[in-house]
């Protein structure tokens, strides 16, 4: 099996469910989105946290999805940066313990932080307060914290940093890796259009992205995103939530649709799951559509929790389900 290290921001995730999205117009963070937020605004939300029960989960992006891989059983890597804190031992320690390898720098500030919204419909909205994880630079990164790896995964959140992401993405290539791009949020690529493309058509094999921020790159729908995309790249996932996914790869198209889940609790890391599910079964050798499939398995039973954290038993069953599906 093939080896994927991922790349980004080392978060820990600490998630309140809603009621209502009053607070989020209190606290102006646009319903859906990701915003990054000073420490002023992380200390105002902490204490608006106080009062209420919440729940504590490795985060980030890309940590999401090699948590789920290791989970999986892939044996993957991470690199991100923490602080000296409970919250940066907490993600190191979640991380080693599931056989992740985890090359993890360590900053002054504090860890960061995503202070989840998750609303009545299950939307989730971030206030990312990043610490430790935005003081990563390019000059931290070596060739030797890439090499073994068929593939780097690297969340778009980094595209903020430009020279951070086109070095990790020189060293993946110059250590024999393909690039796995996630947009990461609608928002950031409607930011950074003209960097997305530099970086797509560079470096960048596969690219996932959701409607939203397929549509925010290309002012198109899914399919017409797709089509474009696919132009620059080798293959191109959008994810359509509850509709499935598109996946194309050169003249191959894949329109994979999902039975409905009947109760949304959360979709944090649903993107995430999705990414892994078909990461593992490309590492393995499968084909596109059943890529998508395990993809589907795995964000479909994320989004039945608060977070992203999955039980054993239930690791089980989506292993199961993973194994009849290869053999039907």
């Amino acid at each position: 099996m093939d080896k994927i290290i991922g790349m980004g921001n080392a978060l820990v995730d600490v998630l309140v469910t809603l009621q209502g999205d009053a607070l989020l117009d209190e606290m102006n963070l646009p319903k859906g989105s990701m915003q990054l937020i000073d420490e002023a605004k992380f200390l105002k939300i902490r204490n608006k946290f106080a009062d209420v029960k919440t729940h504590k989960a490795t985060g980030g992006s890309a940590g999401n999805t090699v948590l789920a891989l290791a989970n999986l059983g892939a044996q993957p890597g991470f690199i991100g940066k923490i602080g000296k804190d409970d919250f940066g031992q907490y993600f190191k320690k979640n991380g080693l313990k599931r056989g992740i390898d985890m090359n993890l720098l360590v900053g002054d500030l504090p860890t960061g932080v995503a202070s989840t919204f998750i609303s009545p419909d299950g939307e989730r909205t971030f206030g990312t307060y990043l610490g430790a994880a935005a003081t990563m630079k390019a000059e931290n990164l070596t060739l030797d914290m890439f090499k073994g790896y068929a593939y780097l995964y690297i969340e778009g959140y980094l595209v903020q940093d430009h020279d951070l992401i086109l070095r990790a993405m020189q060293l993946a290539k110059e250590a024999g890796a393909q690039i796995c791009l996630d947009m990461a949020s609608y928002n950031i690529v409607a930011e950074e259009l003209d960097f997305f493309t530099t970086l797509i058509n560079k470096y960048v094999d596969i690219v996932f992205a959701n409607e939203e921020e397929a549509r925010a790159y290309t002012g198109k729908d899914a399919w017409e995103a797709i089509n474009e995309i696919s132009a620059m790249c080798s293959v191109v996932v959008v994810k359509l939530g509850a509709q499935g996914s598109c996946i194309k790869k050169g003249t191959e198209c894949i329109k994979l649709e999902i039975p409905p889940v009947k109760k949304v609790v959360d979709t944090t890391g649903a993107g995430d799951y999705y990414a892994a599910g078909f990461l593992y079964g490309l590492t393995c050798g499968y084909s596109l559509e059943k890529c998508s499939i395990i993809g589907s398995i795995l964000a479909s039973n994320v989004i039945q929790v608060v977070g992203t954290t999955l039980s054993k038993k239930k690791w089980d069953e989506i292993k199961l389900n993973i194994e009849a599906l290869l053999q039907s």
